[in-house]
């Protein structure tokens, strides 16, 4: 039986999804091949910028903590994709060796009306950065509904 089904994505449940360090060749790689912007592949185009050095793409970002998500919850749930979110925000640059932490919180959880045996789950997911006085800055922030198979009949 998967670890993670319907039932155990309830409301107010959070999950810690670990971290990860922002690798600057596979950053660079990501942005040459998906979002070739100066600010993600030039040095001094990024110190130019209004993010203030060589940034990460969003779009990296937000695959970084997919990961995250596939290998601490998706890897062994019942999972059956996700039909969108709808929000995404990006709330400050993500530089190479960043470290960032992972998670996801359970908003709402119901069960499908047109499918037996299917629970629709509204996830948050943030990725958050370690700041210089202990605390940590949220940059990356997004809703979605996930789509799990049920343990069992309702």
């Amino acid at each position: 039986m998967a670890h993670y089904a319907f039932e155990d994505l309830t409301p107010g449940r959070t999950v810690d999804l670990g971290e990860v360090v922002v690798d600057r060749e596979e950053m660079l790689a990501f942005a040459r091949r998906f979002d070739p912007q100066p600010f993600h592949l030039d040095e001094e185009a990024g110190r130019r910028s209004v993010l203030g050095g060589l940034a990460a793409s969003g779009w990296f970002t937000a695959s970084l903590w997919m990961r995250a998500y596939f290998d601490h919850v998706l890897a062994d749930s019942t999972s059956q994709g996700s039909p969108g979110g709808k929000e995404l925000s990006w709330l400050a640059p993500v530089f190479a060796g960043d470290v960032l932490r992972c998670r996801l919180e359970v908003l709402s959880a119901r069960r499908s009306r047109s499918r037996p045996g299917l629970g629709l789950v509204e996830i948050t997911g943030t990725a958050n950065r370690a700041t210089e006085d202990g605390g940590e800055e949220c940059v990356l922030r997004f809703t979605f509904i996930g789509l799990f198979g049920t343990a069992g009949p309702e």
